[in-house]
């Protein structure tokens, strides 16, 4: 099948780009909660997917250190 035919009748879901969209004064704009099916805060409309989060990696034990010695200190000579 030719790729301009293919392309005609076939969707092809492209992903999210990403980029917010701006408004005049070059805020980004919000997204309109009453149209669920389109994002107006991205400009091509779609969300983008999240990237998954890394695990922290865990923490090592701090080695012990020696009690510190209490009462009063020895006269020096």
């Amino acid at each position: 099948m030719f790729n301009w035919l293919k392309k005609l009748f076939v969707s092809e879901d492209k992903p999210a780009s990403g980029v917010r969209a701006r408004n005049k004064s070059g805020r980004y704009v919000a997204d309109d909660k009453s149209t669920p099916d389109v994002n107006e805060a991205y400009v091509d409309g779609k969300t983008p997917k999240r990237k998954p989060r890394r695990k922290a990696a865990p923490k090592k034990a701090a080695p012990k250190k020696a009690p510190a010695k209490r009462g009063r200190p020895k006269k020096q000579k």
